[in-house]
């Protein structure tokens, strides 16, 4: 095994662990659009639920199968039809429902059934259990139009689905549903997904679409100045749904926009939308830290704050690395427990990603701002200006006129941000004291206006 490697798969796992510690014994509602399955995903998809059911999350899988109807439909000579946004379910769509879902539950359940070969889940029993968790009632008829045998879901057996998860099991839906007198209705993906999210308050609700997300400015073209907007607090995306036309396809920005919001009302924490057409995406949304497609979240998940006594371990476990290589000098956690309340953090989701101290030195109207680490995960992303933006604030609030930083590497960061190099004799007595003339630290101080 290279250096390279170890050098590049330690930091990597340190950084999942937290999430997959997070994400254990939770309930996730993975809806996976048809289109992925036509364009042959299943294998990859199969293979990362497995290994993401495998890290202890209780996973409900549900499919769509709007191109496998049409396809089927089509072949019978007859066309789809479609209103509101919603399929019209005719006799013959009916059974062209009925046959497309039993072939989808089939090959997906002979996915999760071959112990996935030359796969990292090679040799794995994954269950996969479907049944009728799900009671329907008929769309019915609106502005004129009889959906006809189209339907929505009335209840979803929570207690059979979260006895089945309970089990050790993935639980597969189809979009199909029947009346308590047994009569069948076609649903929608989108709708069952969200509809068991919300009666499980599930922890997240996601869909692997045809879109990659939401864009930063979603009725602009995309491009490098128009990106994926990663994380969409609630308030923000109603607003948007509000000036969105009502959608009438699956590439329509609000057609899943308007489920994640409807979900998290409802107390489903987080809803996504991420594209299937990138490798390993509910990978990436879940196990790094911006993911790949965007999260609507029913509030902000990152948060700069200053620390607590429960922030000693994340602190650690930030500053260690950097601790190991000689950017920062060890700290141990005696000493950071001691100091806790003179941190300021960075939080996104419950992992801290900066963080920075504050020693004050009074008698000299001085501060040292000492431990500054951003997350190799989130550098470049503003971490470090919120950081010292907020410890400049806090310097202010003392009644310091100045802070000085002691660093070996990032003298250029520190000057491109307002710090001036200065001799060492400049520092107080107090940390002159203190000052290890082997390490030679630069020393750079910042008046405060």
């Amino acid at each position: 095994m290279s250096a390279v490697f170890n050098f590049t798969f330690v930091p990597w796992f340190r950084s999942v662990a937290p999430y997959i510690h997070k994400f254990r014994n939770q309930t996730f509602v993975v809806g996976v659009c048809g289109e992925a399955i036509a364009a042959g995903k299943l294998a990859h998809i199969a293979q990362d639920l497995a290994l993401i059911q495998s890290m202890g999350v209780k996973i409900v899988l549900v499919h769509g199968f709007r191109p496998q109807v049409n396809e089927q439909l089509q072949a019978k000579g007859h066309a789809a039809k479609y209103s509101h946004g919603l399929r019209i379910t005719d006799e013959v769509a009916l059974d062209s429902a009925q046959e497309a879902a039993g072939q989808l539950r089939y090959e997906i359940e002979a996915a999760f059934s071959q112990g996935l070969p030359n796969t990292p889940m090679a040799g794995s029993t994954v269950r996969v259990i479907s049944g009728n968790f799900l009671t329907a009632r008929p769309v019915g008829v609106l502005d004129g139009v009889d959906f006809q045998h189209s339907g929505m879901v009335r209840k979803v057996d929570v207690g059979g689905i979260s006895r089945t998860l309970d089990f050790g099991a993935m639980v597969l839906l189809s979009p199909f549903g029947f009346s308590p007198t047994g009569e069948a209705f076609n649903l929608t993906m989108e709708e069952v997904a969200t509809s068991v999210a919300i009666a499980l308050q599930a922890d997240k609700l996601i869909f692997l679409t045809e879109i990659p997300g939401i864009r930063v400015k979603p009725l602009d073209p995309e491009g490098e100045d128009n990106p994926i907007a990663t994380e969409l607090p609630l308030a923000a995306a109603e607003q948007l749904l509000s000036h969105l036309p009502s959608p009438q396809h699956p590439t329509d920005t609000a057609f899943y926009l308007q489920h994640c919001v409807q979900a998290c009302k409802a107390g489903v924490e987080r809803s996504h939308i991420i594209p299937f057409a990138t490798d390993g995406s509910l990978m990436l949304e879940i196990y790094v830290h911006d993911g790949i497609g965007t999260m609507v979240v029913d509030e902000k998940l990152e948060s700069l704050r200053e620390a607590t006594g429960d922030d000693v371990g994340g602190i650690l476990q930030l500053i260690e690395p950097f601790e190991n290589d000689g950017t920062l000098v060890k700290r141990g956690r005696t000493e950071i427990e001691r100091d806790a309340n003179l941190y300021t953090v960075v939080e996104h989701d419950g992992v801290i990603f900066a963080c920075a101290a504050l020693y004050p030195y009074p008698e000299a109207k001085t501060g040292e701002m000492a431990a500054l680490t951003v997350s190799p995960q989130s550098q470049g992303q503003g971490d470090g200006e919120k950081i010292l933006k907020r410890i400049e604030q806090r310097a202010r609030a003392n009644g310091l006129q100045s802070i000085f930083v002691l660093t070996t590497r990032a003298m250029h960061w520190f000057i491109k941000r307002g710090f001036v190099l200065v001799d060492p004799d400049w520092l107080p007595e107090a940390r002159k004291r203190k000052y290890n003339w082997d390490r030679k630290s630069q020393v750079l101080v910042k008046k405060l206006g």
